[in-house]
């Protein structure tokens, strides 16, 4: 709970100093074409509404107004109308509920007979930030781990029947010390990501191959039973603890809390030229302050020219090219979603505050 005090007060700091250079004007934030409402429908995006009302989207949280009548105002349903008015002289964007977001309390009557309470939840889920199609296999699957960690971790040796590849329905056998867990994924060893200006080395890729369960133990082997597999498990691949995490579908774009400086490291797909809704990695993370809802500049990286004068190599200066959002946070690195990229980008280029 400390851990995050710091955090929370350095994105007060920050708000209070954008209010400060602004002279606490919230209105060059709005889009000159914004609606006075709009009802959300299903299928948009917390990312794609804040683009209605405002010039920069992650400037959401600076115009929302909390209303103390709704739970969670944060968290917005299809069916929900959000409004722009002005309160003491300042644009705030405020939520009425629609049937879907709504929920319904009833308490114990008012005689000495205890009723028990009845909490009635509606069917509609939260719109999300972003678009979860896109990203869901890095919120639940891949992870980054100590390249010690998964050296360390039991490994497969073989297939049932001398098999050296095997799938979802057959069996395998591990050898290693397996921790506990009610459930195991196969791993691969991917990229290892360093920094590219220090050379730290931020972590390991562990790849999802698949999902198992243990049938049988004798010494170190362990007989497992392939519960599904994205691809063929082969000798070598690690067994890791299913990893219990908490999908964070609702997170809210969002200025980062401290100045960002770093670079686009590694992009997911194969491919070379880093476009619209391409998940990259960032060779910053948790260490830095980064949270998942930040969003960040991308820029891309200035040529090399040859000064004919001078008779020597200069960089240019990097341009302003997209944006991305961060759907996942690690210590020293981070997942991102790019969301608009006014030009390809590439491997090494910039990421800074937008």
């Amino acid at each position: 709970m400390w851990k995050s005090v710091p955090v929370l007060l350095g994105a007060a700091l920050l708000a209070l100093a954008a209010w400060a250079e602004t002279g606490g004007n919230l209105e060059q934030y709005l889009r000159p074409d914004h609606p006075d409402s709009y009802v959300v429908k299903k299928g948009d995006t917390l990312w794609d509404i804040s683009g209605r009302f405002l010039q920069k989207p992650w400037m959401w949280p600076e115009l929302w107004h909390a209303n103390p009548q709704i739970e969670n105002p944060h968290l917005i349903y299809p069916g929900d109308t959000i409004r722009l008015v002005y309160i003491d002289g300042q644009p705030a964007l405020v939520v009425d509920r629609g049937d879907g977001g709504r929920t319904y309390k009833a308490s114990p009557s008012t005689n000495t007979k205890l009723e028990p309470k009845i909490r009635a939840t509606p069917l509609e889920s939260a719109i999300p930030a972003i678009n979860l199609e896109a990203i869901q296999g890095f919120l639940v699957q891949n992870r980054v781990v100590a390249p010690a960690m998964l050296d360390a971790a039991p490994y497969v040796i073989q297939g049932d029947s001398e098999r050296l590849v095997v799938g979802g329905g057959d069996r395998l056998y591990v050898r290693g010390a397996l921790p506990d867990s009610d459930s195991y994924s196969f791993v691969r060893k991917g990229e290892l990501y360093r920094d590219p200006v220090t050379r730290e080395v931020l972590g390991l890729e562990a790849t999802y191959i698949g999902l198992g369960r243990v049938i049988a133990r004798e010494n170190d082997i362990t007989t497992f039973f392939v519960s599904s597999s994205r691809e063929e498990v082969q000798i070598g691949d690690r067994v890791l603890p299913t990893e219990e995490r908490k999908v964070e579908s609702t997170f809210f774009p969002s200025a980062p809390s401290n100045a960002v400086d770093g670079q686009l490291i590694s992009v997911f797909g194969g491919v070379t030229q880093v476009g619209q809704y391409d998940v990259v990695v960032i060779d910053r993370g948790a260490r830095e302050g980064l949270v998942s809802g930040n969003v960040l500049a991308i820029y891309k990286r200035g040529a090399t020219a040859k000064d004919q004068i001078a008779r020597d190599v200069v960089r240019l200066p990097s341009e302003r090219a997209g944006l991305l959002m961060v759907f996942r946070v690690f210590d020293k690195l981070s997942y991102g979603l790019v969301l608009a990229a006014e030009r390809p980008l590439a491997v090494y280029d910039e990421v800074k505050n937008p």
